[in-house]
């Protein structure tokens, strides 16, 4: 049997995680809904515009699937920042067609607004364990910093190496505490763990030193992200969080687009729907949610498949597009997941959404 129960004591971490099924899908819901209200209440959109303002350069993360790797947290920005665009183990390809589309559409976006882009292209690892590191590259750091490396030269070739409207950076993330590296345009890099009492003047210079050729905007803008993550890291480390934390324990299989409303961490794997073999991220996936549930990470009975497509038109045929991606999403997972893992998928409970991008809130259409 993939679920089994175990005693609460042995768990404490763990005793806010539903374990029954009506319990994880209350649960995504009222998740889904608090953050909607959230996001469209009159501080949410005023904090939105205020950053937006002051802070004009679009920023898109390309990341793993890792339901630890939480962008808004890490650097305390506004919910609705950053783009996210996830698959197991950050690995993209500029070749793969719909997310050349949709990256590319994200920069031209923009350009008509006359905006920058900073695409931050981001791989992940444990300093504390290896084997809590990224799965996606079998635990190899410098496996996933060769191949992060060649993404962001793949970026430049595309959208020029002068970088004066799309500016690529290479970006570590340490999952113990939440740590950013940033690499820069030479071999110089910079462990933002390491950084504590540092002025905004001598930021400014530090990065300047690292992006030499980056443009002023662009600077300015990546500057709130590299100080909301330092004080982002000195609030785990106050926190003293518990290993489990940091160990993978996520309950949650999600495939698609518009799941930035779910953030909390740790949760959910979130594949996007980028790869031109969407089989084998759904499957790894569905490997490390089976490995949580019969090693006691998650007190779990079930488990669950969440498809998601994102529309922005309520009206007319976009809801319904959306509708049929989510379906055809959820019925693909599940032949996947049938196949490699038939003990998953007799505990697996699948079910599909499309969320409205103008308001982040969910339906559930089947």
């Amino acid at each position: 049997m993939i679920a089994s129960r175990f005693s609460r004591d042995s768990t404490e971490e763990s005793k806010d995680v539903p374990v029954t099924r009506d319990e994880q899908i209350e649960y995504i819901l009222k998740l889904n809904r608090e953050h909607a209200a959230e996001f469209c209440g009159p501080d949410a959109r005023a904090a939105r515009a205020l950053y937006r303002a002051q802070h004009p350069t679009e920023v898109a993360v390309l990341k793993c699937m890792d339901g630890r790797i939480h962008g808004p947290v890490a650097t305390k920005t506004p919910l609705g920042i950053l783009q996210p665009f996830r698959n197991i183990g950050g690995k993209f390809d500029m070749g793969w067609p719909h997310f050349q589309m949709v990256l590319h559409d994200w920069v031209r976006y923009a350009v008509s607004r006359g905006r920058h882009g900073l695409i931050l292209v981001t791989y992940h690892f444990s300093a504390g364990n290896r084997h809590r590191g990224c799965a996606g590259f079998d635990y190899d750091t410098e496996a996933a910093i060769a191949f992060t490396r060649k993404l962001k030269a793949q970026i430049d070739r595309v959208y020029g190496m002068g970088h004066q409207v799309v500016y690529p950076i290479q970006v570590g993330f340490e999952t113990d505490e939440d740590a950013f590296i940033l690499h820069g345009a030479g071999d110089e890099s910079v462990e933002l763990a390491t950084l504590t009492k540092v002025s905004e003047g001598n930021f400014v210079a530090l990065l300047q030193r690292i992006y030499p050729d980056m443009p002023q905007r662009i600077l300015l803008d990546l500057l709130p992200l590299v100080q909301g993550n330092i004080e982002h890291i000195a609030e785990v480390r106050a926190s003293k969080r518990p290993v489990v934390e940091v160990e993978h324990r996520e309950w949650i299989l999600a495939l698609g687009r518009g799941f930035d409303w779910m953030h909390a961490p740790n949760t959910a794997l979130i594949v996007g729907p980028w790869s031109h073999n969407l089989e084998g991220p759904v499957v790894t996936a569905a490997r490390i949610i089976k490995k949580n549930m019969t090693e006691g990470r998650v007190p779990i009975e079930s488990a669950i498949l969440l498809t998601s497509a994102i529309y922005r038109d309520p009206a007319g045929s976009d809801p319904l597009l959306a509708r049929e991606k989510a379906l055809f999403l959820r019925d693909m997972a599940l032949v996947a997941i049938r196949r490699d893992l038939p003990g998953l998928a007799e505990v697996l409970t699948p079910f599909a959404g499309i969320v409205d991008m103008n308001t982040r809130q969910m339906k559930v259409v089947e």
